[in-house]
Formats: structure tokens, C-alpha cells, sequence
């Protein structure tokens, strides 16, 4: 008989629309948490108003529409730790950081963004969207354009920033930039592939569930209150 092995405990995070910089700061201080003790992985889902961040190799020349005229359109601009180039995340825009403990979930970091990658091919194939991956290309494509971006950081071997799932963006919004090198008319999404909206929710819950079971991750429902009073009483605590 099979020998079940037990499912590590972790905490999710499946926030309603969020502004970029709490949960960026929320990320960063998650990650000086579980370096600092045995703290469960973290998982958030989060849907944000329109940003653009701009990766390691990220350039200024790549962001099309001048800094005026993107404030008066309600965009936000950061340049974040992550590795890549320039990309955009708004409504619709299924967006995931897994704030992962390399050692305890027992993955190499080029392991943890296959890992990733499988999972979003396995969501968007349950609501009849075939995807794959492009050698030397990270993220998820269909055919020759990109339905999901991937960018990732590592502090201190925990992992933050992570993956943005196009399900029903208005995908306008990236003719602001030039979307981790590529052109805009690359991009691509669920809603465009099927001519169908399938909603944030249910591909929130096939995600999740799909990291679950790659990950061999059992979830407890956790708030962003919570998350962010853990955070600040950790920082105030005596070092020894």
C-alpha cells in the first residue's frame, strides 16, 4: 500500500483587490520573518490596480508612456527586487507570490519556477486553454504569446514576488510598456482565448489547489491584518 506522506502546513493569503506597495512590504517583511525562524510557507493571491514594476533588468526606455500621463491614468510605477525586466499588473490580472522556504519545500530555485510554471498550465487548462512553456523563456505561452509572467527574488533562501495569470485584463494596458522585452501585441489572455470571462474566483481556487498538490502544501486561511501584526511584532522583538 502507497504511504500517504503528510502535507506541510502553510498559510493562504486570498486578498480582495490590494494596492502594490502593501503587499510588497507585506512580502518583504514575510521574508525577513521566516529567515529568522520556522515560520509555515505563505502563499497570496492578490488582484491589483494598475502598476507597473520594473525587474532587475527592467529599463526606463521600455516604459512607452510618459511618467505624467501614467499617474494621471492611475498607474503606479516601482522598480522591485525581482529578477526580469518591466511587466504590468491590474483588475483581472490573477497575480501569486509564494513566499517559500527553498529547503523546507524541498525545492532548487530553477525546480521552484518549473514547479510554477506547471501549475499555471494546469489552471488554464481547466477552463480549456492549452499553454506551455518556451525554452529560456520563463512564464507560460500560448503559442507564441505570453499568458502569464514569471519573476521572482530570493532573500535569504525564501522566495517573494512570483506570478501574474492574465485571466480577463484589459490587455490595453499593456501598450504602456514593452512587456518583459516583448511587444504588447504578445500578450495574451484567458477571456482573449475563449471568448469566454471565466472570473478571478474560480481560477484563484484551481491555482491554489494546483499549488497544493505540487507543492504538497495543506492551507489555512490567514488575513492580511493578521499577516501584518505578526510582521510588526517580529520586528519589534529584542534580537539575540
Amino acid at each position: 500500500m502507497e504511504q500517504m506522506v503528510p502535507k506541510k502546513p502553510a498559510y493562504l493569503l486570498a486578498l480582495p483587490r490590494t494596492p502594490y506597495r502593501r503587499t510588497w512590504d507585506l512580502m518583504k517583511g514575510l521574508v525577513e520573518l521566516k529567515a529568522s525562524c520556522d515560520f509555515p510557507q505563505v502563499l497570496i493571491t492578490v488582484e491589483h490596480d494598475p502598476v507597473i514594476t520594473m525587474g532587475r533588468r527592467g529599463a526606463s526606455c521600455d516604459i512607452l508612456t510618459p511618467a505624467e500621463l501614467l499617474s494621471a491614468r492611475g498607474f503606479e510605477v516601482h522598480k522591485v527586487e525581482r529578477g526580469g525586466q518591466n511587466t504590468y499588473h491590474g483588475p483581472g490580472q490573477l497575480v501569486a507570490y509564494p513566499v517559500f522556504q527553498l529547503t523546507k519545500v524541498g525545492f532548487r530555485l530553477v525546480e521552484l519556477v518549473r514547479a510554477l510554471e506547471e501549475a499555471l498550465i494546469r489552471t488554464v487548462a481547466h477552463f480549456g486553454v492549452q499553454a506551455s512553456r518556451q525554452e529560456g523563456h520563463p512564464g507560460v505561452w500560448v503559442g507564441h504569446n505570453k499568458i502569464a509572467s514569471l519573476g521572482l527574488a530570493v532573500r535569504k533562501g525564501v522566495t517573494y514576488h512570483g506570478v501574474a495569470l492574465n485571466v480577463q485584463p484589459d490587455l490595453s494596458h499593456f501598450n504602456n510598456i514593452n512587456p518583459c522585452g516583448l511587444t504588447p501585441n504578445q500578450m495574451t489572455s484567458m477571456a482573449k482565448i475563449t471568448g469566454d470571462e471565466p472570473g478571478l474566483e474560480p481560477v484563484r481556487e484551481a491555482f491554489t489547489k494546483e499549488i497544493a498538490q505540487i507543492f504538497g502544501l495543506e492551507f489555512s486561511p490567514w488575513s492580511i491584518e493578521e499577516a501584518e501584526t505578526i510582521v510588526a511584532q517580529a520586528k519589534k522583538a529584542p534580537t539575540a
